[in-house]
């Protein structure tokens, strides 16, 4: 079996704990992390406190494969991760010349436009590798296996279709499933059974209500289309032998 790679997301900001904003890059970056191999196997929501993200970029790069941060590298005071992420890394926070280049070309008139408040954008910790940023200019970077990118969901995707590219991964996790009008506590002692013989494999159960009746959704997922195949036709056949219908699975990612 192939190494799993394994990554974390750390989404930073005060607004996205707040429930102000809602974020929407984790189903992205997850969905295209499997696509290559890699595995979302943690994400975090942390503040906009500088001791927190310091410690949590050094906790988590130590842990995992890759590590993608979002938000915090905007032109408001608010905005420390680049701050943060040089703490973590022992390094100075620069003025990029590069960057700098990069955010001249976004304006018309540079000389005016491109202010103090927008030059934060391009402080970036020194040694770090720039990831462009085709919408706004102002880039992301990497520091070893950290990516820092934009919080704003069309320029973080932007952002990382530009550097996907380079990360390495395993095999992609399939998934199958079958769904049926049973509940969880009817199913779960043999659904125990079924995990235990299919041990390459984790089952998950997701309850729903449809049309006034309660069911169950069994999501099988494995590195091995074959055992998830099995694993599923297993669970097929324990609802049927429950007496139950089966039925079109509810969508669950």
């Amino acid at each position: 079996m192939s190494k799993t790679v394994r990554a974390c997301l750390l989404i930073i900001g005060n607004e996205i704990l707040s429930g102000r904003t809602h974020d929407k890059n984790l189903p992205y970056l997850a969905e295209q992390l499997n696509d290559l191999g890699v595995r979302l196997a943690e994400t975090r929501v942390i503040p906009d406190i500088s001791q927190t993200i310091i410690d949590t970029v050094n906790e988590c790069r130590a842990k995992f494969d890759y590590v993608f941060t979002t938000g915090g590298i905007g032109p408001t005071h608010d905005d420390i991760t680049s701050d943060c992420i040089a703490a973590a890394f022992g390094v100075p926070l620069d003025l990029n010349d590069e960057a700098v280049k990069m955010l001249r070309s976004n304006y018309a008139n540079p000389d005016i436009d491109l202010n103090e408040a927008r030059l934060r954008m391009a402080r970036i910790p020194r040694g770090a590798e720039l990831i462009e940023n085709p919408v706004s200019k102002a880039p992301g970077y990497r520091m070893e296996n950290v990516y820092v990118m934009a919080g704003v969901p069309m320029i973080m995707q932007a952002m990382f279709q530009g550097i996907k590219h380079q990360l390495v991964g395993g095999k992609p996790l399939l998934s199958g499933s079958v769904g049926g009008y049973i509940p969880e506590g009817m199913i779960a002692e043999v659904l125990g059974k079924i995990q235990d013989e299919f041990k390459n494999t984790d089952i998950g159960s997701y309850p729903f209500l449809r049309e006034g009746k309660l069911g169950t959704t069994l999501v099988v997922r494995g590195e091995e289309q074959a055992d998830v195949d099995a694993a599923v036709l297993r669970i097929t056949d324990a609802i049927i032998g429950f007496g139950r219908e089966v039925v079109a699975d509810e969508p669950v990612s």
